[in-house]
């Protein structure tokens, strides 16, 4: 154990660090990554929906082959502690979902089609 004096903005704190050994650390198991969803469905035919900002899909609240009216909502996107609906610009059928509850899209991505 090896004991360290730091001062962090004016304050002093006293720590103490224990060493191990390299074989100590392999023997560490990190944990597993978060398993990503499925892959994404194909993009269908019609007026692509694409995300507006970067997060994460909340919610999605259409399938394939479910007819909309202009103004529904599509799906919910968490982007900075803030839920956005994606509204159906118009109206029509979606023709396929490409992203599913939890996925984290970046600006651009594709949500959806509707035709």
């Amino acid at each position: 154990m090896k004991n360290y004096r730091v001062n962090v903005n004016g304050t002093e704190y006293e720590v103490a660090i224990e060493e191990i050994s390299a074989s100590e650390v392999k023997n560490t198991a990190a944990p597993a990554p978060a398993k990503a969803p499925a892959a994404p469905a194909a993009a269908g035919a019609g007026e692509k929906i694409t995300a507006p900002m970067p997060g994460n899909i909340l919610a999605v609240n259409v399938a394939a082959g479910q007819t909309v009216k202009s103004g529904d909502v599509l799906m919910i996107l968490e982007a900075m502690k803030m839920e956005n609906e994606i509204m159906a610009p118009k109206a029509g059928k979606v023709t396929s979902v490409a992203v599913a509850k939890g996925a984290a899209v970046a600006t651009g991505d594709l949500l959806c089609t509707i035709e």
